[in-house]
C-alpha cells in the first residue's frame, strides 16, 4: 500500500532562527522527523513511499541521494575502507519525489500527486510531523471493512489549558482540564480510498474542505486512540522529543523494541500505549475535531 507523505510546508512554528530546512527535515537524533515517520510505516511493510515537495525540496532529496546507513545502523569497518552493515534501513524502499507547489494546500497537494496512486485500492497518508505506536494493521482493518472513503487517527486534545464554565452571575462553576473533553483532534494519520478525488477540487485543503463534504454523507471513519501520539509542530515539541530521544524513551520507534518499550509477556501485548479492540473502538466517543 502506497504512503502519501506531505512535505512541502515552511513549518514557520518550527523555526530556530538557525535552519531554513523544510520541517519534515528537523532532526530527531541522527535522523529527521520525516525518516521516523517513514520506518514507522516501513515496519508494517508500507514502502512504497510518495513524497509530496514543496519549500526546500532540495533539502528532502538530497538527503535521500546521499543516504548514510551507518549513522542509524551498527556495522564493520573492514581494513580497506570496507563497510559491513548489520542490517539496512531504506534498502527496501520505493520513493517518489514530486515538486506540489510552493504554498499548494495539503488537498491541492494530494491532488498532484493522484497519477502515481491509479490502480490502488487504499493508500495511506501523513502531516510527516506527527508520530504514534497506534497498530497500523488494526487502523487499516477497520477501515477496510466499512464503507468510508476516509478514516483518521482521533486523538484526545493535546492543550495543557483549562476551559471553565462561567454561570449567569460570572462565577464559575467547573474547570475542566482540555484533554478530558469528550472531543478528539484529527492526529494526522489517514487511510483513503481513491474516492477522495470526487470530493476535493482544485486548490482545496483536505481536512478543511473534502473531508466536511464526506462527514455529510458518514463517510469518515475515525480510529480513537489514547496511546501514545505526540506532535512535533513546534520547537518546544521538537525539543521534548530530542529529549525522550536521547534518554532512550521513544515510543513511536515501533522498530526498535528496547528503544519502544515494547515487551510480550505470555503472549499478551503490554507495549505502553497498546491500541484499543476493536470492541473498544466502537464502544468510544466518535466526536472529531478535524482541524489539522
Amino acid at each position: 500500500m502506497k504512503v502519501v507523505l506531505f512535505c512541502g510546508g515552511q513549518g514557520m512554528r518550527m523555526r530556530d532562527g538557525v535552519t531554513n530546512a523544510p520541517k519534515p527535515m528537523t532532526m530527531i537524533g541522527d535522523r529527521p522527523l520525516l525518516w521516523h515517520v517513514m520506518r514507522y510505516y516501513a515496519h508494517f511493510g508500507h514502502r512504497d513511499f510518495v513524497l509530496c515537495l514543496g519549500y526546500a525540496a532540495s533539502a528532502v532529496k538530497d538527503f535521500f541521494l546521499h543516504y548514510d546507513e551507518t549513522r542509524s545502523n551498527d556495522f564493520v569497518l573492514e581494513g580497506a575502507g570496507q563497510v559491513q552493515l548489520f542490517k539496512t534501513d531504506i534498502s527496501d524502499w520505493r520513493i517518489t519525489f514530486v515538486d506540489t507547489g510552493l504554498h499548494s494546500e495539503i488537498g491541492e497537494r494530494l491532488r498532484r500527486v493522484r497519477r502515481f496512486l491509479e490502480g490502488e485500492e487504499m493508500f495511506l497518508a501523513n502531516y510527516a510531523d506527527v508520530f504514534t505506536n497506534a497498530s497500523l494493521p488494526e487502523m487499516i482493518a477497520r477501515f477496510a471493512a466499512s464503507d468510508a472513503v476516509v478514516s483518521l487517527l482521533a486523538v484526545p486534545p493535546q492543550s495543557s489549558h483549562h476551559v471553565v464554565d462561567v454561570d449567569d452571575g460570572g462565577f464559575i462553576t467547573q474547570i475542566t482540564p482540555v484533554r478530558e473533553l469528550r472531543q478528539w483532534e484529527n492526529g494526522g494519520y489517514f487511510v483513503l480510498r481513491p474516492e477522495i478525488f470526487d470530493f476535493l477540487a482544485e486548490g482545496e485543503d483536505l481536512v478543511g474542505d473534502a473531508i466536511p463534504r464526506l462527514v455529510e454523507r458518514r463517510k469518515v471513519l475515525a480510529y480513537p486512540y489514547k496511546g501514545y501520539w505526540s506532535p512535533a509542530d513546534t520547537v518546544k515539541e521538537r525539543a521534548q522529543l530530542e529529549e525522550m530521544y536521547h534518554r532512550g524513551n521513544c515510543p513511536w520507534m515501533v522498530w526498535d523494541p528496547e528503544r519502544s518499550g515494547a515487551t510480550k509477556a505470555a503472549g499478551q501485548d503490554t507495549t505502553p500505549g497498546a491500541p484499543p479492540t476493536v470492541a473498544a473502538l466502537d464502544a468510544a466517543e466518535s466526536e472529531v475535531v478535524v482541524s489539522a
